[in-house]
């Protein structure tokens, strides 16, 4: 089945099979070395149980023989840590050199996984250890502070990835503390030094403006033309002592910097075990990735990512092992409705044991 967009030369892939078999199939049969702009996983969290759903709805860890294995967890310590290496080196070989990478992992275990993806990536380009809170406070009874996060490792494969600065509104409380000044229209702005730190000693932004320098070991922030025009447009404000300041309105802002603590709190009643929250995925594919990116999961679970990337126009790769997985997956994909600027997804099955046992024959 073909994508709608004349021109991708890829059709997106959901790939039943064990995920290290998968990579080597994206590497060395579908030729993908290099072309992959944005990695998110989130792989099991060595809690050594099993996740399992029951009527149709997952469970937490469980090691009662109730409810169907939707995914075994029981590699932990070294083991897990070295079966991750071996799919995070593969993953590597299939990023570009614009890639991200987002590994989303347990706070138990996440320590020693950053400390072997620094090894693979280099520490240089590790970007963010995010905090993602995932539930409200609980209650119970243990020796040790409640746990309502898991965490986010965050790398990139070069120092030029793609990035599109992430931004959230400001909340009322934030634009009362951010912009506390309000103009005659009933607009609220705050205002900011027209000079920065440093001299310069030529230069258009260190010539007189209004017949004044600026401080020592400073320099206009820009030239003094733009200064005037800024100035006779009624952007400068001029304090009773002759003091200039550039005026900023809210309203014009798009608002701030997307810090590394994140509340996107898991569904209440997922249809499979530990799906994640889509504005968590949209949040990441937004600004990792661009409209004719490829985005890979390779422990897909539920499809979440693949839903997000298809609705943010990115083409997409899936694989994940379990039959339990692939059915939600293609049931959340065919939730999409689509429209005149989203396309129903269209994509290739590919059953990996069939595919491989062919071309073997």
């Amino acid at each position: 089945m073909k994508m709608n967009r004349e021109h991708e030369s890829m059709e997106n892939l959901l790939i039943k099979g064990d995920n290290i078999k998968g990579l080597y199939y994206l590497l060395q049969t579908r030729k993908l070395k290099g072309k992959i702009d944005l990695v998110y996983i989130d792989p099991p969290f060595a809690t050594g149980g099993n996740f399992t759903i029951t009527d149709g709805r997952a469970s937490t860890i469980s090691n009662s023989r109730n409810g169907e294995i939707a995914y075994s967890d029981r590699l932990v310590g070294k083991d897990f840590v070295e079966f991750l290496r071996a799919r995070i080196l593969l993953l590597k070989e299939l990023m570009s050199e614009q890639g991200s990478i987002y590994v989303h992992i347990d706070y138990k275990i996440g320590h020693y996984v950053k400390v072997m993806m620094d090894e693979i990536f280099g520490i240089e380009n590790f970007r963010n250890d995010i905090t993602r809170i995932k539930c409200n406070p609980k209650n119970f009874d243990r020796i040790g502070f409640g746990n309502i996060k898991d965490l986010i490792l965050f790398y990139t494969k070069s120092t030029n990835p793609i990035w599109n600065e992430p931004r959230e509104k400001y909340t009322e409380k934030d634009i009362e503390k951010l912009f506390p000044k309000i103009d005659k229209q009933g607009r609220r702005y705050t205002t900011v030094p027209i000079h920065a730190p440093g001299e310069t000693e030529n230069g258009k932004s260190n010539q007189p403006f209004k017949g004044m320098m600026p401080p020592k070991g400073r320099h206009w922030r820009t030239d003094v033309e733009t200064l005037e025009q800024w100035d006779k447009e009624g952007f400068i404000e001029w304090s009773s002592t002759g003091n200039p300041r550039k005026i900023i309105y809210a309203d014009e802002r798009e608002g701030k910097r997307v810090q590394d603590v994140w509340e996107f709190k898991d569904p209440q009643y997922p249809a499979y075990p530990t799906e994640k929250n889509p504005e968590l995925l949209d949040l990441i594919i937004r600004t990792s990735s661009n409209p004719d990116s490829i985005v890979l999961d390779c422990f897909c679970g539920s499809g979440t990512t693949l839903k997000s990337a298809h609705i943010l126009q990115r083409r997409w790769i899936g694989i994940d092992q379990s039959e339990h997985a692939i059915k939600a997956t293609i049931a959340k994909l065919e939730s999409i409705q689509g429209d005149l600027f989203i396309s129903k997804p269209a994509y290739e099955f590919i059953d990996l044991e069939k595919a491989l046992h062919v071309e073997n024959a």
